[in-house]
């Protein structure tokens, strides 16, 4: 993020003026400045020939354009009332074979409660891969059988972050009926596989709550940004994403930070960047190895990954208009999962 901006020198500006269009003192608006430039463009008692000078990030003339933080300079979801519609977009790419699934959703919030958000999930459109409506018997009858968890409903912390699923006693209920009509349009072994896989998962607690964790949508768009940020505007976290398929997701060390201005859209602005932190290596991710097949008591952290982050939003405690995330691993060759979601409308 930009730590400062420019203001360009007017004619018959002083030192005192520019400290006074900013709400700054003079003598602290010198100080930042000579920390930021060349030593050439140092200001020593007053302006002697300075065409630019730095100005700390939040000194702006229009107070409209800061972002109002929480204590701590933290940003708190308080989504109530809110409903969102989003348009999905998920790529899977694995060295040169790629795949994308396209799709639109609804989130609805339900309710607040002991510091937990409560939300309802819905898919409102068909199903695209690859640009292609899903018609091939077997992407076709995946995607029909797991139209039995929506509407889904779950909650987040008080971080926006994604923990339990919270309507999973109605799923079975559900089933029969979903059933029966693919029994009506389908037959066969392949109706009988994909049924009965959907039954395992459906008919265990957590089965359920594994197989919605690896639900890219709802891991993107409940990531947790909701924290407080601190002086710099930043804070550094231990974060992990369902990139392979393993009882414990890869781990990422990342730095989150917020710019305290909003863009020239109006927007909030949430970046996330950071690398793999892994004490499994690269075998151990193939062979699906939940922790390192080797002890060392100074362990050579495993790096060969990234991940990448960013959210919109419209207001300081609302859920994004639109972010993307991207998350990579090294294996035989490389992984990469990006998820882009781009809101359709605003109410």
């Amino acid at each position: 993020m930009q730590e400062y901006n420019i203001h360009t020198v007017q004619k018959d500006e002083t030192l005192k003026s520019i400290a006074s269009l900013y709400g700054l003192d003079k003598d602290a608006l010198k100080l930042f400045h000579n920390n930021h430039c060349a030593v050439k463009d140092m200001i020593l008692i007053n302006l002697n020939g300075q065409k630019e000078l730095f100005i700390p990030r939040t000194a702006v003339a229009d107070k409209n354009l800061l972002v109002k933080f929480g204590k701590g300079n933290s940003l708190v979801l308080q989504p109530e009332a809110s409903v969102r519609r989003y348009s999905v977009v998920i790529t899977i790419e694995k060295g040169e074979d790629k795949s994308e699934l396209k799709y639109e959703t609804s989130v609805r919030w339900l309710k607040t409660e002991k510091g937990n958000h409560f939300f309802e999930i819905d898919r409102t459109s068909n199903l695209y891969l690859n640009e292609e409506e899903v018609n091939e018997i077997a992407d076709l009858l995946a995607y029909r059988t797991s139209k039995v968890l929506y509407p889904l409903q779950i909650s987040t912390n008080e971080h926006g972050e994604f923990e339990a699923i919270e309507n999973a006693e109605v799923f079975l209920k559900r089933w029969s009926a979903v059933k029966e009509e693919l029994y009506k349009e389908f037959d066969g072994q392949t109706v009988d596989e994909y049924c009965g896989k959907i039954e395992k998962v459906i008919s265990r607690p957590e089965a359920i709550d594994l197989y919605l964790k690896n639900d890219y949508f709802i891991r993107t768009l409940f990531f947790g940004i909701y924290q407080s940020y601190g002086p710099e505007y930043k804070t550094e976290m231990i974060t992990t994403f369902p990139v392979v398929d393993n009882a414990i997701e890869p781990g990422y060390k990342i730095t989150l930070e917020t710019d305290p201005l909003k863009g020239e859209t109006g927007l909030i602005t949430v970046e996330g960047s950071g690398k793999l932190y892994e004490e499994r290596n690269i075998d151990d991710f193939i062979r699906r190895s939940p922790f390192s097949l080797i002890i060392n008591d100074a362990p050579v952290m495993n790096e060969d990954g990234t991940f990448r982050i960013i959210n919109y939003m419209k207001e300081e405690t609302s859920l994004p208009k639109s972010l993307y995330l991207e998350c990579s691993i090294m294996l035989q060759e490389e992984k990469k999962i990006s998820v882009s979601v781009s809101g359709i409308d605003e109410n």
